[in-house]
């Protein structure tokens, strides 16, 4: 996509590759996707924390779960501002962006592994529907 996009830069025409379009398709379902849960979320709200947590690690929850939900609202916002718009400032961000997400995922990813084997805090649990 890089490379596509410094060819549209410098006025190459270029031809819309499978690769490229599923990565805008991709995008735009991220995008879609993530309003849903957020709506989901705002409609049906979140599980308490486990009262055994430390509030260092409330924050951290709330921070990165938080910063998730911004870099899925922004990472595809700022692809389409950069591929749409021609924006090489979007397209610096949503690299970035990109970056930021990965780092935070991974981080989401650990930190449930540890809740689950390490703590056996059950926080994994509480994602399930209740019954």
């Amino acid at each position: 996509m890089g490379d596509a996009f410094d060819k549209v830069e410098a006025g190459q025409v270029v031809a819309t590759s499978g690769f490229a379009l599923g990565h805008v398709i991709g995008g735009v379902a991220v995008l879609l996707l993530t309003i849903w849960r957020i709506t989901v979320k705002i409609k049906r709200g979140s599980p308490a924390l486990p009262d055994e947590e430390s509030k260092l690690q409330k924050i951290a929850a709330h921070a990165t779960h938080g910063l998730l939900y911004l870099c899925l609202l922004l990472v595809p916002l700022s692809g389409t501002a950069a591929w749409f718009g021609g924006s090489s400032a979007a397209a610096e961000g949503h690299e970035v962006l990109t970056t930021l997400l990965l780092v935070l995922i991974a981080l989401h990813f650990g930190a449930a592994l540890y809740h689950r084997f390490i703590l056996k805090s059950g926080v994994m649990e509480r994602m399930l529907r209740a019954k």
